[in-house]
């Protein structure tokens, strides 16, 4: 029987739609401490709000996304913390006068026209590795905005990383970038696939996820490149020649096993909103009255001009619907 026969016909989608997820504690973070002293006349810190809404202007700017949404840790998840009970416990607990601003960023999120998404004992990671399976089975393009390495392992030709960072740029003109297979590729050394058994070779320092002693990223992309895949090296690591690093990898034989699993994404977990619910709709007016409260002037400028801009057009296509 034909492969066709099988799989039935092709699905045909008639128009590619883009969904925009973004790493929401990796945001706020960086927003708050590449600003730190930003407060309002009241005195109240809000430079992560102000970071925050700034980046996510300019990706809607950037990328010009149908669908979106932040997604949020929400602890831990339960195989995680069997594996590896230290997983993450030497991370600080976060600065009180950022706390308050992201209960306020959370909250603006639905005025900015994006949904904040977690469930319990989840990681942001695998429910934004969920929700970008999900999209692409439906045919829509995925663009991930985040710096967390594992999230790397999802890019193909449908999921993308949006990057802000100069060292990604192509060009000194450019303001961003979008990272596919070739640009992941070059970037790493190894294609995206092979990420998460970098990670399971390296360990992950920030996550208190230790790799094989001695090793770092270099080493182990050499090592994959040389004697990989991973399940290769497992099942045989005396075919590596070198005899210090051999002896490294078969210490650390278990724990390299354990690391792949604590680095496993989840791709099936259940979507607490569906896609086609995550359309992007600013609500303007409701969104300038909360940055009022934070003293943005120029931003409420920018956000007053593009809703005057919109309305016009609003307008003018309606009259031309009129017209014709």
């Amino acid at each position: 029987m034909a492969l066709g026969t099988i799989l039935g016909p092709p699905v045909l989608f008639d128009l590619l739609m883009k969904l925009l997820l973004i790493d929401g504690h990796y945001y706020a973070y960086r927003s708050f401490f590449a600003i730190r002293d930003l407060k309002n006349s009241r005195g109240e810190p809000v430079s992560a709000i102000y970071g925050f809404v700034k980046a996510v202007r300019k990706m809607v700017r950037d990328l010009s996304p149908d669908y979106g949404a932040v997604v949020w840790d929400r602890g831990i998840p339960l195989r995680r913390a069997a594996l590896q009970p230290a997983y993450k416990q030497q991370r600080a607990e976060m600065p009180e006068n950022m706390r308050s601003q992201l209960v306020f960023l959370q909250n603006l999120l639905p005025l900015l026209g994006f949904a904040g998404l977690s469930l319990p004992e989840t990681e942001a990671d695998d429910l934004i590795a969920s929700y970008a399976v999900a999209a692409t089975a439906e045919g829509h393009e995925v663009f991930v905005a985040t710096r967390d390495k594992d999230l790397f392992q999802l890019v193909n030709d449908r999921v993308k990383i949006y990057s802000t960072i100069k060292a990604d740029f192509s060009s000194p003109k450019d303001t961003f970038a979008l990272l596919g297979v070739e640009a992941v590729s070059k970037k790493w050394g190894i294609p995206p696939w092979q990420i998460a058994e970098m990670l399971a070779l390296t360990g992950d320092q920030a996550d208190n996820i230790p790799g094989v002693f001695g090793l770092g990223v270099k080493g182990a992309v050499a090592l994959l490149a040389n004697y990989g895949p991973l399940d290769a090296i497992l099942a045989n690591p005396n075919a590596i020649e070198n005899d210090r690093l051999r002896d490294k990898v078969q210490t650390a034989l278990e724990q390299i096993e354990q690391n792949r699993e604590m680095i496993r994404l989840d791709l099936d977990l259940p979507l607490p909103t569906p896609i086609d619910e995550l359309k992007i709709l600013p609500r303007w007016r409701e969104l300038i009255a909360e940055l009022e409260k934070c003293d943005f002037k120029s931003l409420i400028a920018e956000v007053r001009a593009e809703e005057a801009g919109i309305t016009s057009s609003v307008v003018v296509e309606s009259t031309q619907g009129e017209l014709f």
